[in-house]
């Protein structure tokens, strides 16, 4: 039977769209690929993931032939009966189908089980970095807390700087709801709850900037919920904690201090001059010494830094816009000091953004 020519335009536009929706899921256009480990314990689940995979896609490969072939075998056929002759199960293969089956899932979770427990073993000694990873709205607080490492707490966001071939313990923490924090390059990820702390450990085997982001939908800008974790020579990270140790890079006090503690009460939220502490919003303290902001969202330069402190919400999606409200007033981001702006607050000028932002590029 000849098929009208219209099925086969159907069918080839069905057949282009699914070569076109295969070919887009090979991209890497987010620079993530758990396939490519960079550290031991990206590298176990890799170890794991493959043998699985082939073991998965021969018995894919066996399943899909065999259905092929019995339904060519069994199809319809012109002046045949409408169903096939029908026998008596066979015993031998019953229990075949059944048994075959559970050993391939046995064989997949003793490394599976043994793998699991492995990633989880916490990691001692005093050559193991600490960190507590808090999941915010919609951004990740990185502390490093006095230890045999470091001398003094470091406070800082979206950046988080190890040193090479050191086991980084991380206890992830949430004061919200629920995030996922994954660097897929150099672990798995770890759901980061509300109430409760899970662990995680990360290594990196070479200097590398490595992606990550949050992988469990945490609300309006969960996409934007983005990190780096940027792996450096001990020396090199040693030389970074020194200078995330030191105050900050123009004294705050006269003019600026004016503008953000009083006029447009940005210390409510930030800290700008200790990082050692913490607060509602990111330590901006060493803002200049990072690459990115916004979760990872924007490249740190004047024209980027500048649209964000006059109107944030604009960048990246916020419910924000009664933040500048008293109490009882709630609010998720950073509100807009140019639009929505309540009655009896300042309208933020440019000439004060820029002198804000030349504090927080560490310029004089």
């Amino acid at each position: 039977m000849r098929v009208p020519k219209i099925g086969r335009r159907i069918r080839r536009a069905g057949l282009l769209v699914a070569l076109a929706a295969l070919l887009a899921a090979c991209g890497n256009e987010n620079g993530q690929n758990s396939l490519d480990p960079k550290g031991p314990y990206a590298q176990k689940i890799d170890n794991l993931f493959i043998p699985i995979l082939i073991l998965a896609i021969v018995i894919g490969i066996a399943v899909l032939s065999a259905t092929v072939f019995f339904a060519l075998k069994f199809r319809h056929r012109e002046g045949g009966p409408d169903n096939p002759k029908q026998i008596h199960g066979s015993t031998p293969l019953e229990i075949g189908w059944t048994i075959v089956p559970a050993l391939i899932l046995a064989v997949v979770a003793v490394p599976t089980i043994a793998t699991i427990f492995d990633l989880a073993k916490k990691p001692t000694g005093p050559n193991v970095l600490q960190v507590t990873v808090s999941g915010k709205q919609w951004w990740w607080q990185f502390e490093l807390p006095k230890q045999p490492m470091v001398d003094k707490k470091v406070v800082t966001s979206t950046e988080l700087h190890i040193p090479i071939n050191t086991k980084v313990y991380l206890s992830e923490v949430s004061d919200n709801v629920i995030h996922s924090f994954w660097v897929p390059e150099l672990n798995g990820k770890k759901d980061v709850v509300p109430g409760r702390t899970n662990h995680n450990t990360i290594e990196a085997d070479k200097p590398g900037t490595f992606l990550g982001a949050c992988a469990e939908f945490c609300g309006l800008s969960h996409a934007d919920m983005r990190f780096r974790v940027i792996a450096e020579t001990k020396v090199d990270w040693q030389k970074w904690l020194a200078g995330q140790q030191q105050g900050p890079a123009q004294d705050w006090s006269g003019h600026i201090k004016e503008l953000t503690a009083t006029k447009y009460a940005c210390t409510n939220c930030h800290i700008l001059n200790d990082s050692t502490k913490v607060n509602y919003g990111p330590n901006l303290t060493h803002l200049h010494s990072r690459t990115t902001f916004a979760g990872g969202t924007y490249e740190i330069n004047r024209k980027n830094l500048t649209n964000w402190v006059m109107n944030a919400p604009a960048m990246i999606a916020m419910a924000s816009k009664d933040c500048r409200l008293p109490p009882p007033a709630t609010c998720v981001g950073m509100p807009s000091f140019t639009k929505n702006t309540p009655k009896g607050q300042p309208v933020m000028t440019k000439e004060d953004a820029d002198t804000i932002v030349t504090y927080l590029l560490g310029e004089k």
